[in-house]
């Protein structure tokens, strides 16, 4: 509570020095009433937003220029320092024709927002801007890529995960678990954290519906404003949000044989005051997942045969409130409260070295997270300035309970539970202050603190784990144009880590380290709107609590697993090049890389001997060095105007290196492919069909074989566009998605194979109401943390 109180005072009191600046829309002295124009620019055809639309301000009463710009990503462009008076807005981009607006501002109205302004494209390049509206589902950035999720229409009735799936460098399993060109990432939710997400990745993103979701950030190459969290990269999910004058919203549902979710979106914005809340909802059915397992430890041989039967319902929800104090300053809130639960009971049949017995377990496991951030912007009458203070607070709370009754004849039953509580206090200040030198030049810097209190709390026993972790750090970034076609973006980040905890009667963990985390990203323009691109970063990632917490999961009494509190940060060096082109009607984007990763993390097997049982134990190791080789190709075509085939192919090399422990592992090849086929038909109707292909994954102890799995949608827009009906199925013509993995070392061997019911069939319905316009606000990123990716949350049942 004290760091919560210090947090909000600093931020009251930077409010307050802010309010003292002459000239900064604060008090002091009476000044000139000055405003702001804000529009967003979007293709008439295809409602999609033009971004670098060249947008000039002139006075109409002498016809001269007194302000301009270009629209940003979104196609949006906010005009500030604007005296009130009546103005021509002139807005002009190739292939569109040029078109003016007459706006005008008032003293007692100095703001004014224009809303959507639709751009039409030129007679002679109508087909054109056909192809690009196709196009725009893919945008590419200096240091991103941008999948738009809202301008894909087959996206209804399906969640994140289903939305990753299509995403450009992304390889998703079965689970949901997400890697980026074969390396581990950081996932964020409008640009900042969430509890959720360090949870269980695959799990958060099961409870987010893609109707929710306005596009996808890949960062391949991420500069040192960002912290330095994720050897891949950082994927940055950006959901839709709603700015219009009144209210607006939306509804969303979907049912079907394996998961059913629903979701509620509401927004309502009165002169500078805007207010949204969202309401989500997920329950998957419990099926039976069929386990087999073979462990091998010294002269012991265990097999065993059963089955998991879980179900996961979650809800989740937030509420915003966004305020323009006047036209420099504004002030938003915003809290969002989730919870899950996995579990459910199973029974194996065992035989230990041929003699039968019967283990009937019972698992539970809750997932509950708040965050509440605050955040203040202030920008200047110099266009472009901004000064940014914000403050988060994040809390979360799991547990796992469990029962296993061992069942054998001729012995009385013996019968075994605990319960675990994990909880994850996390306080976080920042601040950051973006500094146009000149029309191409512009400096950002900034200063961070992070403040993480952990607790795993025992019920059955006194070893509790207590660890916190204090993260400090600074940056500076610079970005300018070296030429007319190359543009420059390099900067530097320090990071001071503090570490300290304690477990049981162990000796005290402590550690403290610093790190300088360099990046620069170069890029040119070349003929015909392509791109080339070289990039260096690097990164580091520290386990979370899912890596570190020591609390022994017995749920499989022969096969254990818990966490290693003594596990050492990943640190990483990436080289990318990278290459963007737009032959007629298609688009390509392809890029190699290198990473090296030290102290790399990974799960590990051991035999071990306890109460005179043979069992395996799973825990978190560091294994050594990585150099990991990649390419990436993502191509899109369109054979016909209504018509997108789409693929992306990604392959990388896996090998383990530690000259200490003498683990030195061949050099492997990765891969996956993602195929999909969409087309819109007249009157609304569009079909889709995908498929994607994992190849086998290596770690130093053995590998899991690949996966395949395929689906379709068809969807029909209904209610003059504003709504949608859908089915949609996931591998029709097979139950079970078979996962084989084996793992071996010295002294122990370990083979499961897992039938997990995959196929489904399910409908969909969605309506929009009032007028949507998106926005995105600065927040807190916290993408420092090394997320759990493997665990999936329950969903493969007898996997956990």
């Amino acid at each position: 509570m004290k760091r919560i109180l210090l947090i909000c005072a600093g931020l009251f009191i930077a409010l307050g020095a802010n309010a003292q600046i002459p000239g900064m829309g604060g008090g002091g002295t009476a000044t000139k009433i000055t405003g702001r124009i804000t529009a967003v620019i979007l293709d008439s055809l295809t409602n999609q937003p033009i971004d670098y639309a060249t947008v000039s301000l002139v006075k109409v009463k002498d016809g001269k220029t007194v302000n301009g710009g270009v629209t940003d990503a979104k196609g949006k462009i906010t005009l500030q320092n604007v005296t009130p008076d009546e103005y021509k807005l002139a807005i002009g981009f190739i292939g569109y024709k040029n078109k003016s607006v007459i706006v005008k501002t008032t003293p007692a109205k100095p703001d004014n927002n224009m809303g959507n302004v639709l751009l039409s494209p030129t007679s002679n390049n109508l087909n054109e801007v056909v192809v690009e509206g196709k196009k725009a589902i893919i945008e590419n950035k200096i240091d991103r890529l941008v999948y738009n999720a809202e301008a894909d229409a087959t996206n209804a009735g399906g969640d994140a995960t289903d939305v990753m799936r299509k995403v450009p460098m992304l390889s998703v399993d079965v689970n949901g678990n997400v890697q980026l060109r074969g390396g581990a990432v950081r996932v964020l939710i409008n640009g900042k954290p969430s509890g959720t997400m360090a949870n269980s990745v695959a799990d958060a993103l099961k409870m987010l519906p893609a109707e929710q979701i306005k596009s996808v950030e890949v960062i391949t190459s991420p500069s040192a404003k960002y912290d330095a969290e994720g050897s891949g990269g950082i994927i940055n999910i950006i959901t839709k949000k709603s700015n219009a004058q009144g209210v607006s919203g939306s509804v969303n549902a979907a049912a079907g044989t394996r998961q059913n979710n629903g979701s509620f979106n509401l927004t309502a914005k009165t002169n500078r005051l805007s207010v949204n809340t969202a309401l989500g909802g997920s329950y998957a059915y419990p099926q039976n997942t069929r386990v087999e397992m073979f462990n091998q430890t010294g002269t012991t041989t265990t097999i065993q045969n059963g089955y998991s039967k879980w179900e996961r319902p979650g809800y989740n929800g937030s509420l915003g409130i966004d305020y323009d104090i006047n036209a420099y300053n504004n002030i938003s809130s915003n809290i969002k409260y989730s919870h899950f639960n996995n579990g459910g009971p199973g029974q194996n049949d065992i035989f230990i070295n041929g003699i039968p017995s019967t283990n009937i377990s019972n698992m539970d496991m809750g997932f509950n997270n708040m965050d509440w951030n605050v955040d203040y912007k202030l920008t200047t009458k110099k266009v472009g300035e901004e000064f940014t203070v914000s403050g988060q607070w994040s809390q979360g709370r799991n547990t796992t309970d469990y029962t296993n009754i061992f069942r054998a004849s001729g012995v009385p039953d013996f019968t075994l539970l605990n319960n675990n509580v994990g909880k994850n206090n996390e306080y976080t200040a920042q601040t950051d202050y973006v500094l146009p030198l000149s029309k191409k030049t512009t400096l950002e810097t900034g200063v961070k603190g992070i403040f993480r209190d952990i607790k795993s709390d025992y019920t059955e026993n006194s070893q509790d784990f207590d660890y916190n972790q204090d993260v400090a750090s600074a940056y500076g970034v610079l970005s300018f144009n070296l030429t007319k076609k190359i543009q420059v973006k390099g900067g530097l980040r320090a990071e001071y880590t503090k570490i300290d905890g304690v477990f049981a009667n162990s000796l005290p963990i402590e550690n403290d380290y610093f790190n300088l985390f360099p990046s620069v990203v170069l890029s040119q323009n070349l003929k015909g709107g392509s791109t080339i691109k070289l990039s260096y970063n690097r990164r580091v990632q520290r386990p979370s609590l899912f890596y570190l917490n020591p609390f022994r999961n017995e749920a499989n009494r022969f096969s254990v697993s818990e966490g290693n509190p003594n596990l050492d940060p990943e640190l990483s060096d990436n080289i990318e090049l990278g290459y963007s082109v737009y032959p007629k009607s298609s688009m390509i984007n392809a890029s190699v890389y290198y990473r090296r990763t030290q102290d790399i993390i990974e799960s590990a097997i051991s035999p071990i001997v306890e109460d005179g049982i043979d069992k395996i134990l799973t825990t978190y190791i560091n294994v050594g060095t990585s150099e990991t080789f990649g390419a990436n190709v993502f191509a899109s075509y369109n054979p016909k105007p209504k018509w997108t085939l789409m693929t992306n192919i990604g392959v990388n090399t896996y090998n383990v290196s530690n000259d200490f422990t003498g683990v030195n592992t061949p050099t492997y090849l990765n891969y996956n492919v993602f195929l999909r086929s969409a087309t819109t038909f007249s009157k609304g109707l569009s079909l889709e069909f995908f498929g994607v292909v994992n190849s086998p994954r290596r770690t130093f102890q053995g590998k899991t074989d690949a996966m395949v799995f395929y689906g379709a949608a068809l969807k029909q827009e209904i209610l003059k566009k504003k709504g949608s009906i859908g089915i949609n199925t996931l591998n029709p013509f097979n139950r079970d998605l078979h996962i084989k993995t084996e793992n071996t070392t010295n002294g122990s061997f370990q083979s499961s194979n897992i039938y997990y019911p995959l196929r489904s069939f399910g409908v969909n319905f969605s309506y929009s109401f009032g007028k949507l316009k998106f926005t995105e606000k600065k927040k807190i990123k916290n993408d420092d943390v090394k997320q759990e990716q493997q665990q999936g949350g329950g969903q493969m049942g007898g996997m956990q």
